[in-house]
C-alpha cells in the first residue's frame, strides 16, 4: 500500500469520527462477456473492479469476494463463479465451473455482487454492493464438418437440352455460429464431367447431353463450411439421360366424325399432354367449336324465330316489328338485309338513314305497361361501317327501339338504347306527369360484336333482362336531369328515335314535315317482337336459347380435385383449368360434342385447342402451339314427306265452283312423314343392306298452294281457307293471286285440317274449262320438302250453257288466244279467260257460224251413235251390263273439249270394250269395231 492510500484512509477515519466500514462496495450495473468453447475464463467488458469509499481503511475498504446469483432461467442454471484477484483494488475474475458447449447453449445471463471485508478479520459488519447483470456469449469453435442430407442424389433429364438446374444437393453443419455452420461452397471432385455446381448446390449441365453416347452420368460432390472444414463423407450424384422428349399434345385426331342421332361423343378420347417432366403449377386449355352454319344463337338452323317461340310454348300474340317486306308490311322494305343461315331476315342499320317506322295501326295494339320485348342483336354488324364513322360517334347513345303508346287516357314512352358496353331502358310511366326512370346494365355482350338474344320483360316498376337466357339485374337511375318529354302522340321507330322538337312544328296545307331522327343504331337486328300483356315466363326464355348442339363435359362427378370447367352460354367455347397433369388429362378426354337435333345439319365444324402453361420457372416454361381440326357431321337419314289422296284430276260441274263456298281442292289429303334408314340384314342371311322406312311424328313448318300457269284473276277466281282453323292454331297465312302460303311449326294433323279446308271459287259467269294447282310442304326451314302434288281441275259445262252468248264469247276468246300451257298438254290449246282482245267483226261472225255448225254435227253424231248402240245391244242379248249403257233419263249432253283428257278416257274405254265384246262373225268387221269404239268413248265422256 502506497503512501497516498494510507493518507486517504487516515483522512476518512478522521472525517468519520473513527467509525469503520461506513460505505458499501460499488460495481458496474451491466457487463458483457465472451468465453471460448475450449476455455473457461470469461473476458468481461468493462473489466470487473469493485470500489469502496472506506479505503484506505484496513478491512473496511477492501473487497473480500464476489457472489454469483442465479440467472433468469431459475436455480441451478448458474455455471459461473467470480473470484477476487486483488482485495485492495477490488479486481475480480469470472470463469465457468465446467466446459461450455455453444451448440447446446450459446448465451448465458446471471447477476453478481461484491462484498467488502467488514470491520475486522472475521468479516463482522461486512457490506455488499448492488446486483450487476452479466451477459456471457459462448464463442463457437469449428469442431464439426459438413454432412450431406442424402448420400445419393438421382435425376433424369431429356437429351439435347441445357438446364439451369438438374438437381440440388444439400449439406448441413452442426456448428452454432454462422461462420462455421454455413456451407460456403460445393465442389465436384470427379474430373471431366459435363456438369457444374454453384455455391447453393444447384447442379446443371454445361453441354447438351446425348443418351446414345452416355446414358448415365455418375460423379461425386463435396462441401466446405466457412471454417474450411470439408464434409465428412462425399455425396454421389446420378443423372440419367432420357431420349429426346417433345412436349405437347399426344393423340390429337384432326378429323372427328359424328353420326346424327349418336347423342354425345368424346372429341379427344386418347388425348394427353406431355410436359417432359417440366414442373407446371397451372394448365388451361380452351376448346372452340366454330358453328358457322348457324346464323345466330346456337340452334337457329332448325326453325325460324317464330317457330322456335311456338315450340317453346310462348304465349301467342306477339307483334313482329321487323317483318319480312310485303304489301301488308312495307315499313321494312327500305332496310338492307344480309344473308342468314336460318329463315329469319337479318336487317342492317347504318346509324343514319336506316330507320323503320312502325305504322300507327300496329302501334295501337301495343298499349300497356306490361310487355315483353325480344330481339337478336349484333353490334357493329358486317360491312356496314362507313369510313366517315368516327370513333367518337360510336360512343354516342344508339337507339334500338323508341316507342310512345297510348294507355287509356295517358301516354307512356320507352326507349331501348346501347352506349358503349351499356344497355339502358328509358321508361316514362306517364309523359304528362311522372318523371322517367332509367334501367341500366353494364354488359360485355353488348360490345363484343357477336349475336346475342335479348328478352326484356317489363312489368313496371319491375324490369327483368335475359341475355342469352341468363338473368341480369339493372341499376336504377331516377334523377335524369332536364329531359324534354315527348309530346303525346302514338308512334314507334326501330333503329333511331325522333327529335323531341319535331312535335312543336306547325303543319301547313295538311302536310307533315319531315321527321328528323337522332341516336342511330349501328349493327344488325333480327326477330324484334313485342308481346303486350303478361311477361314471358323464365322457362320459355330459357327454351328460346336452349342449345341442342355444342360442347359439353361428360361427368362432372369424376372431375379431379383442383379442376375447373366453364362453358359459355352458346356452348361453343369450353375452358378447362387445373394444376395436376394426370387429372387434367382425364378431364380433357371427357370433353364431348352433343347434338340432340333430330336432323342434324351436315357439314364441317372447325375445332381449335389452345393451351396455356404456367411453370415455377417462367423463363423455361413450355409453350404449346394451337391445334386445329374439324368435326364432320355426316348426312342424317332424310325424312320423306309424302302427299297423297288427291287427284290427279278433279272434275265438277261449273255451278259448284260458283257457289259461295266453292269446291274443296284437297278433301282427301293425307300427309305422311317417314324416315328411311339403312339396316344390317346380314343376320337374316341377306346380301348387302336394305332400306327400312319408319313413320315418325314430324312438325311441318310450311305448305304452299300455287296455281300453275297464269296467276289467279282477282276479279273472277280466288282460293279460300278456313281462317278460324288458321287462327286457332296460330299459323300465318299469305294469300295472293300467285300462291297461298301457310307457315308455322305445327303437327301434320293440323296442316291436314287446314289444307283440306282450301277451296277454289269462281265468280258467276266465269267460264273456264281447266285450272291446275300444285301443293307442296316442307319442314326444318324448307330443308326437307315433300313431293309436288299436282291437281288438274276440270269444269264440266252443260250443252245449254254453251249457247249462252257469254259462253260463246268466252269460247271465241279461248280459241283466239291460246294459253302458254300448250307445251305441257301435248300440243292442245287451253282456254285463257284473263286476256282481253279486240276481235274483228267478220272473224266473230265466222267463228259463231263454225261453232254452231260444230254443235249441230255433234248432235247428229250422238243420235247416230245411239241408234247403232241399240242395235248392238239387241244383237248381243246376254252381254254384260256396264257403264257404257245409254241413259234415257237425261237428255242433257255433257261436252268436254279437252282432247287430251278425252283421248285418255277413250283409250280406257276401248280397252274395256275389247275385253267385253265376244268374237263373232257378225261383230268382226272393221266398221263395226270402229262404231263400237266411238260408242264407248262417247259413253265414257258422258260419265264425266
Amino acid at each position: 500500500m502506497n503512501f497516498l492510500s494510507v493518507l486517504l484512509i487516515c483522512l476518512a477515519s478522521v472525517a468519520s469520527g473513527n467509525k469503520a466500514n461506513k460505505h458499501k462496495p460499488w460495481i458496474e450495473t451491466e457487463y458483457q462477456g465472451i468465453v471460448m468453447e475450449n476455455d473457461n475464463t470469461v473476458l468481461l467488458n468493462p473489466p470487473l473492479f469493485a470500489l469502496d469509499k472506506d479505503a484506505p481503511l484496513h478491512y473496511a475498504g477492501e473487497i473480500c469476494g464476489f457472489k454469483v446469483h442465479n440467472g433468469p432461467s431459475g436455480p441451478g442454471t448458474v455455471q459461473f463463479e467470480a473470484v477476487v484477484l486483488d482485495r485492495s483494488t477490488g479486481e475480480g475474475l469470472v470463469r465457468s465451473k465446467e466446459p461450455l458447449d455453444c451448440e447446446s447453449q450459446r448465451e448465458h445471463s446471471f447477476t453478481i455482487q461484491a462484498y467488502d471485508c467488514g470491520e475486522g478479520p472475521d468479516g463482522v459488519n461486512s457490506k455488499k454492493s448492488h446486483k450487476a447483470t452479466v451477459h456471457v456469449r459462448v464463442n463457437d469453435v469449428n469442431e464439426f464438418s459438413p454432412v450431406f442430407v442424402e448420400r445419393r442424389y438421382e435425376a433424369s433429364v431429356p437429351e439435347s437440352r441445357l438446364f439451369e438446374r438438374i438437381v440440388r444437393v444439400e449439406a448441413l453443419d452442426a456448428d452454432c455460429s454462422p461462420q462455421y455452420s454455413q456451407i460456403c461452397f460445393y465442389d465436384i471432385i470427379t474430373p471431366n464431367v459435363p456438369f457444374a455446381i454453384d455455391n447453393d448446390g444447384n447442379i446443371k449441365n454445361t453441354e447438351p447431353l446425348d443418351s446414345k453416347r452416355q446414358r448415365v452420368h455418375t460423379f461425386w460432390v463435396t462441401a466446405f463450411d466457412c471454417g474450411k472444414n470439408r464434409a465428412q463423407a462425399d455425396a454421389q450424384v446420378v443423372v440419367t439421360v432420357k431420349p429426346s422428349c417433345k412436349p405437347g399434345w399426344i393423340g390429337w385426331t384432326k378429323r372427328v366424325e359424328y353420326t346424327p342421332g349418336s347423342g354425345s361423343i368424346p372429341l379427344f378420347p386418347s388425348l394427353h399432354l406431355e410436359t417432359c417432366e417440366e414442373t407446371v403449377w397451372n394448365i388451361q386449355a380452351t376448346v372452340e367449336l366454330q358453328t358457322g352454319h348457324i346464323g345466330k344463337g346456337c340452334d337457329r338452323d332448325s326453325y325460324s324465330d317464330r317457330s322456335v317461340r311456338r315450340l317453346c310454348g310462348a304465349v301467342r300474340g306477339e307483334v313482329d316489328l321487323l317483318p319480312p317486306p310485303s304489301p301488308a308490311a312495307n315499313w321494312t322494305s327500305a332496310l338492307p338485309t344480309l344473308p342468314s343461315s336460318d329463315s329469319s331476315l337479318v336487317f342492317s342499320f347504318n346509324g343514319s338513314s336506316h330507320v323503320a317506322v312502325v305504322p300507327d295501326a300496329v302501334v295501337s295494339s301495343l298499349s300497356g305497361d306490361h310487355f315483353t320485348l325480344q330481339l337478336w342483336m349484333r353490334r357493329g354488324g358486317a360491312n356496314i361501317q362507313s369510313s366517315s364513322q368516327s370513333r367518337g360517334s360510336r360512343r354516342e347513345e344508339e337507339t334500338i327501339v323508341c316507342s310512345t303508346v297510348k294507355n287509356d287516357d295517358s301516354f307512356s314512352h320507352y326507349s331501348l338504347s346501347v352506349h358503349g358496353c351499356r344497355l339502358s331502358l328509358f321508361y316514362w310511366p306517364d309523359v304528362s306527369a311522372a318523371r322517367p326512370v332509367k334501367f341500366l346494365w353494364k354488359l360485355e355482350q353488348v360490345c363484343d360484336s357477336e349475336w346475342h338474344h335479348l328478352s326484356l320483360s317489363v312489368q313496371f316498376p319491375s324490369v327483368t333482362l335475359y341475355v342469352d337466357g341468363v338473368t341480369f339485374d339493372p341499376a336504377l337511375i331516377h334523377d335524369n336531369g332536364a329531359i324534354p318529354n315527348p309530346a303525346p302522340r302514338q308512334r314507334m321507330s326501330i333503329g333511331a328515335c325522333w327529335e323531341p322538337e319535331e312535335e312543336t312544328r306547325e303543319i301547313f296545307n295538311n302536310t307533315v314535315p319531315e321527321v328528323k331522327y337522332v341516336g342511330g343504331y349501328h349493327g344488325l337486328l333480327s326477330g324484334v317482337t313485342v308481346r303486350p300483356g303478361s311477361v314471358e315466363p323464365h322457362s320459355v326464355v330459357e327454351c328460346l336459347y336452349a342449345c341442342r348442339e355444342g360442347l359439353d363435359f361428360g361427368d362432372l362427378e369424376t372431375l379431379g380435385s383442383g379442376m375447373k370447367v366453364h362453358v359459355n352460354p352458346s356452348q361453343s367455347v369450353l375452358v378447362l383449368e387445373g394444376d395436376d397433369i394426370e387429372s387434367f388429362n382425364r378431364a380433357v378426354q371427357q370433353v364431348t360434342y352433343r347434338n340432340s337435333l333430330r336432323f342434324a345439319t351436315p357439314g364441317v365444324r372447325p375445332l381449335k385447342l389452345t393451351t396455356s402453361l404456367r411453370c415455377f420457372n417462367e423463363e423455361s416454361c413450355l409453350s404449346l402451339k394451337q391445334l386445329e381440326g374439324y368435326l364432320v357431321v355426316l348426312q342424317p337419314d332424310a325424312p320423306q314427306i309424302s302427299l297423297s289422296g288427291v287427284g290427279p284430276h278433279l272434275a265438277r260441274p261449273a255451278p259448284e265452283f260458283e257457289s259461295p263456298r266453292g269446291v274443296p281442292l284437297f278433301p282427301e289429303l293425307r300427309i305422311v312423314c317417314s324416315l328411311s334408314h339403312a339396316v344390317n340384314t346380314a343376320a337374316q342371311g341377306m346380301e348387302g343392306g336394305a332400306l327400312m322406312s319408319d313413320a315418325v311424328a314430324h312438325t311441318l313448318d310450311g305448305c304452299e298452294v300455287q296455281p300453275l300457269g297464269e296467276e289467279l284473276n282477282a276479279e273472277r277466281e280466288e282460293l279460300l281457307v278456313d281462317m278460324d282453323v288458321v287462327r286457332e292454331r296460330g299459323l300465318e297465312i299469305i294469300n295472293t293471286t300467285a300462291y297461298i302460303a301457310i307457315t308455322g311449326a305445327e303437327s301434320i294433323s293440323v296442316y291436314e285440317d287446314v289444307l283440306r279446308s282450301v277451296r277454289y271459287r269462281l265468280a258467276k259467269g266465269s267460264a273456264r274449262f281447266e285450272r291446275r294447282f300444285r301443293l307442296s310442304c316442307s319442314e326444318m326451314n324448307g330443308r326437307y320438302t315433300s313431293n309436288e302434288l299436282t291437281l288438274e281441275v276440270n269444269f264440266l259445262h252443260s250443252l245449254d250453257s254453251l249457247y249462252h252468248p257469254s259462253h260463246l264469247l268466252a269460247s271465241q276468246q279461248q280459241f283466239l288466244h291460246p294459253s302458254h300451257h300448250a307445251g305441257e298438254l301435248s300440243g292442245h290449246t287451253l282456254p285463257n279467260p284473263h286476256r282481253n282482245s279486240v276481235v274483228p267483226g267478220a272473224a266473230t261472225v265466222i267463228i259463231m257460224v263454225c261453232v254452231g255448225f260444230l254443235v249441230v254435227m255433234v248432235i247428229l253424231g250422238v243420235f247416230r251413235i245411239r241408234s247403232i248402240h241399240r242395235r248392238s245391244e239387241g244383237s248381243r242379248g246376254g252381254a254384260k251390263e256396264g257403264g257404257n249403257q245409254w241413259d234415257d233419263s237425261a237428255l242433257t249432253i255433257i261436252v268436254n273439249p279437252m282432247e287430251s283428257y278425252e283421248s285418255r278416257l277413250g283409250t280406257e274405254g276401248e280397252e274395256e270394250e275389247e275385253e267385253e265384246a265376244p268374237e263373232s262373225p257378225d261383230e268382226g268387221s272393221d266398221d263395226q269395231r270402229v262404231i263400237i269404239k266411238k260408242e264407248a268413248r262417247d259413253s265414257n265422256a258422258r260419265r264425266y
